[in-house]
């Protein structure tokens, strides 16, 4: 299938490694030029590596708690490639631990990086979007059902949920779509750093796969289609959604 994306410039935070990583890849493959972006400018230059050549790639070393990030991004955008017509906003998880064990340090952080930071982006970019631009935000399930051991993550997300949606309405009348992805459980490294820290025995994996009904992780290539199909024009009338990708492991509707 064709998505349309031919020609156009997508913005991907959290772009080198994981679920950024595989979406880039998508949308450089279907025709788009991309900005990724990475805390590591290590990273940075290894994703651009992997991504291909600098004609259609720019990686640029920003940390989403940074005040500055989001605007310094846009800008480079739209100076490197005259245009921006998407952003998928990814950021690396909160640390895990229960409410009772969380500190007001970790909560601040946290709510720059993942909260804040990515409000900063949507609003960056909000004003340089064309009319059929795209907004993405990589949230977990735990904006639909609270995750054990991860208080700030299910005390964050949803409400970045929820400021998805507002921004639905409120870019809508624009033709720019708002929408986020409910992520669940995903063979990252991300996965596997939560996994080791709470035990990671294989009998606790495969009681945890066994919940799943398709009884497997997903992979990133699996988010990496399917988050560039709903940035696309494909998804032209596809707005303030929600959508589970998670191997049917939510249990809620």
């Amino acid at each position: 299938m064709d998505l349309g994306i031919d020609g156009k410039v997508f913005l991907v935070t959290g772009g080198t490694k994981g679920l950024g990583l595989a979406a880039a890849l998508v949308l450089l493959d279907e025709g788009a030029r991309v900005v990724v972006s990475s805390r590591s400018q290590d990273a940075v230059d290894e994703a651009v590596s992997v991504l291909g050549s600098p004609e259609s790639v720019l990686g640029l070393a920003a940390d989403n708690a940074d005040a500055g990030a989001a605007d310094r991004l846009v800008a480079a955008a739209v100076r490197r490639f005259g245009r921006l017509d998407g952003l998928l906003i990814s950021v690396g998880g909160p640390p895990s631990g229960p409410i009772t064990g969380i500190t007001d340090e970790q909560w601040r952080d946290s709510f720059e990086s993942v909260f804040l930071g990515a409000l900063r982006f949507a609003r960056a970019a909000a004003p340089v979007l064309p009319a059929d631009g795209s907004i993405g935000f990589v949230l977990s399930v735990s904006v639909k059902s609270p995750l054990p051991n991860m208080g700030i993550s299910n005390g964050l997300r949803p409400g970045l949920a929820m400021a998805a949606k507002t921004l639905a309405d409120e870019l809508g009348p624009r033709g720019i779509r708002v929408n986020g992805f409910v992520v669940g459980p995903i063979a990252t490294d991300r996965l596997g750093r939560l996994e080791r820290a709470h035990g990671g025995s294989e009998g606790a994996r495969a009681g945890r796969i066994a919940a799943i009904p398709l009884r497997r992780y997903g992979s990133p290539e699996e988010f990496g289609r399917l988050a560039a199909v709903i940035l696309s024009p494909t998804a032209s009338y596809v707005t303030g959604s929600m959508i589970h990708i998670d191997g049917g492991a939510l249990r809620t509707l």
